[in-house]
């Protein structure tokens, strides 16, 4: 997956994970409050991996913006 799309599916499984939790609550169940902060962790997860992508895109660029220019 692209960063993007890595940082669109934490978003939703942050956002999903969140939901299970609260209604894990709301009903009593511990087996869905477990899955939804497993689910929230992933999607913490997937951002940072969307986010590193993005820096090493970033500094990749510029490495090779400082060689094209010394050429």
């Amino acid at each position: 997956m692209g960063s993007t799309a890595d940082k669109a599916a934490g978003v939703a499984n942050e956002a999903i994970g969140k939901a299970k939790q609260g209604i894990g609550s709301a009903v009593g169940s511990d087996r869905l409050k477990t899955e939804g902060a497993a689910q929230e962790i992933k999607g913490n997860a997937q951002k940072a991996a969307g986010d590193a992508k993005d820096a090493i895109k970033k500094s990749v660029n510029k490495v090779a913006g400082l060689v094209n220019k010394n050429l």
